[in-house]
């Protein structure tokens, strides 16, 4: 396998794995960012309270974009398995 497909390959794989998290970080983001202002103006300081809104946050991201996140591994790992042979020698 040449040096030019193996950095291919690594960098297909980098990209997909941020398309298919990105969502979820950012949704997480998001949350803890207004739990955060939440908790700023309010003086509540508890610890538990950032954890519970982003994981129903993450939870609803993961329904809402889960097909499209399957559609995007699913249509990677088809590309590497029929392109197998370029990989192997």
């Amino acid at each position: 396998m040449e040096q030019g497909a193996v950095i291919e390959l690594a960098t297909r794989a980098l990209l997909v794995i941020l398309y298919v998290s990105g969502p979820m970080m950012i949704l997480g983001l998001v949350v803890g960012l207004a739990v955060s202002i939440f908790q700023a103006t309010t003086q509540i300081q508890e610890q538990t309270l950032t954890f519970v809104p982003k994981l129903i946050a993450i939870l609803g991201g993961v329904l809402i974009f889960g097909p499209w996140m399957l559609a995007v591994m699913k249509e990677f790992t088809l590309n590497l398995f029929q392109n197998i042979n370029m990989y192997v020698k």
